[in-house]
């Protein structure tokens, strides 16, 4: 008889020693820290890491060409290829830093949409987006005279699939969507979704913001040629803009051209 395997038990305890900041009472028990989503505490490894940077190469990135500035560098090229390696991106050159993932959002409305968008092309969202896969296209909708469109929902929180049988056309030339809900939780089926993107000529971006602790490797496996993700959740320092402090990253195989970010939003 074959035996199914057990699932491996999380050693709370163990983890909990990992995080400095667990090791204390707050009114007399101890700390239970529950706003990971807005700002998750750090490792001791990452907070190790962040000083062993500021003690021993603290120094401009790609802008010296002196020793503290060299290894400044290859210490944020490693970074860039350990995250698209984490994420399954194809190379290292599809990882952009941003800080945060609104940013990156920002950063394809303007790089992408205003170079590939007109006056009565299509923007594809679904309802239970955060606000920041919103505002940027709303405003990129305004500059460029798009039209927006919105997956409605089930009763039961998924995505309206049947939907997009009317919603794709071929004036659609984005489809922006999360790939778990901040709210919600619901998965939504990427994969689907990018097929479905791909057959009428559209580019898919996918916000990871909330999956990648999850399931970073599905970011890239999904077929989105975009992809939003961000470290605020995942233990390191938030709005940092050191070297090895980038709260966010855009993956893309889209090609984009480089503008300013007058004003971003979201």
């Amino acid at each position: 008889m074959i035996h199914p395997t057990q699932p491996k038990m999380l050693d709370s305890a163990a983890l909990r020693q990992v995080f400095p900041i667990l090791n204390q009472q707050i009114n007399g028990h101890p700390l239970a820290f529950l706003d990971s989503a807005a700002s998750s505490q750090r490792p001791q490894q990452v907070i190790d890491a962040l000083s062993d940077y500021a003690q021993r190469y603290h120094a401009n990135v790609h802008r010296g060409v002196y020793q503290l500035s060299e290894a400044a560098t290859y210490a944020y090229e490693q970074a860039r290829e350990k995250v698209a390696r984490f994420i399954n991106a194809t190379c290292a050159e599809e990882i952009v830093f941003t800080r945060n993932t609104t940013e990156a959002v920002n950063l394809v409305a303007y790089a992408w949409g205003d170079a590939h968008l007109h006056t009565g092309d299509h923007i594809l969202l679904s309802i239970m987006e955060h606000h920041s896969n919103i505002v940027p296209w709303q405003m990129l909708a305004q500059r460029r005279g798009a039209v927006l469109d919105y997956m409605p929902l089930d009763n039961k929180g998924r995505l309206r699939l049947d939907t997009l049988d009317t919603l794709l056309t071929e004036r659609t030339k984005i489809v922006a969507v999360t790939h778990q809900s901040n709210v919600l939780g619901t998965v939504n089926p990427v994969q689907e979704l990018a097929r479905r993107a791909h057959a009428v000529g559209a580019v898919l971006l996918l916000d990871g913001a909330q999956s990648v602790p999850h399931s970073a490797d599905q970011c890239a496996d999904a077929g989105g040629r975009l992809c939003g993700l961000q470290w605020a959740q995942n233990v390191w320092p938030h709005r940092n803009r050191g070297a090895v402090g980038a709260a966010g990253a855009a993956s893309s195989d889209a090609p984009v051209s480089g503008r300013r970010l007058d004003d971003q939003c979201g």
